[in-house]
């Protein structure tokens, strides 16, 4: 979460699929997903296309694989902006979300995003 919190975005939920499963008496990998964003760069996709607001705040899935090694995947805020018809004006948001998710990535799997 410091990876998120530390480029200036709040997390807003934490879903722990891992522990539902465990919940109900079944196993699961660690496996998780961070609802994360700042409304300065999404507010002004959602003026452009409201329903683009179906996709925001961003969200990541990250999880374990059978080896321990950790993954974390997401949708890319230029496929997001497309999926919904927004014109995002003016890039530099799409832009920053990208180089945000990037950088989130590589600091929590330690590794380059691809």
């Amino acid at each position: 979460m410091a990876a998120v919190t530390n480029r200036g975005m709040a997390v807003m939920a934490r879903i722990d699929h891992a522990a539902a499963a465990a919940s109900v008496g079944m196993e699961l990998r660690p496996t998780e997903v961070l609802v994360f964003g700042n409304p300065r760069a999404g507010t002004p996709l959602m003026q452009k296309a409201q329903t683009i607001g179906i996709d925001l705040p961003l969200r990541a899935l990250v999880w374990q694989d059978a080896d321990g090694a950790t993954w974390l995947g997401y949708n890319d805020p230029q496929w997001l902006v497309s999926r919904h018809l927004a014109s995002p004006g003016d890039s530099r948001a799409v832009d920053g979300m990208t180089q945000a998710l990037a950088a989130v990535a590589e600091e929590a799997t330690g590794g380059p995003a691809s």
